[in-house]
């Protein structure tokens, strides 16, 4: 239809076909001072989210780690509010390319913060055992509500079961190439 935008399904191979063409043209677009190597790009089919890595503060050996924390928040704001205009203008030359939302974070130290990023409505069923380990998260105050829990149980099975979930992406790469190169029908 003219004038209508269709959301696209974007299939793992065309996520890191995307990722690969972004991660390209930033490393020509943003500024080499802002980051220690190559930001890292990461793309889903509502946003493409930009994560580059501060250099870590340099504080000395009896530097406790709250002194280490408090410093490494304030490297970090202070990038935040001194690239803000830039990012902004980046992220909009980015999002006319590749039509999705682009989103900003750093890493530093151990750490990654992200700025702002899409939170997105996911619909989902829960039969009512699935309900109750949410209802039972909300009770013991991990969470403040269903979809907070559902979040969380999400972060936590992507951080327990990375290496499980990365297998699963590159068998799926490897489907989308054979569908690719199987019978073309008219």
């Amino acid at each position: 239809m003219r004038g209508h935008r269709h959301e696209e399904h974007l299939s793992f191979a065309q996520a890191a076909k995307a990722e690969a063409e972004v991660a390209s043209w930033l490393q020509g677009r943003v500024p080499a001072e802002w980051f220690e190597g190559a930001p890292e790009v990461r793309v889903d089919r509502e946003e493409i989210l930009i994560v580059g890595t501060l250099p870590d503060v340099q504080l000395g050996k009896d530097a406790g780690e709250d002194a280490v924390e408090a410093a490494r928040k304030g490297r970090i704001q202070g990038f935040r509010e001194d690239t803000r205009e830039a990012r902004m203008k980046i992220a909009r030359e980015v999002e006319h390319r590749v039509r999705r939302k682009v989103s900003w974070g750093v890493r530093i130290g151990d750490d990654e913060l992200l700025f702002t990023n899409a939170a997105v409505p996911v619909m989902s069923r829960l039969r009512m055992p699935e309900r109750h380990v949410l209802d039972t998260l909300i009770d013991a105050g991990v969470a403040r509500s269903r979809s907070e829990a559902l979040a969380w149980c999400v972060k936590l099975v992507g951080k327990n079961e990375s290496e499980w979930i990365a297998q699963l992406r590159e068998s799926l790469e490897h489907v989308q190439r054979a569908r690719e190169t199987g019978p073309q029908t008219a």
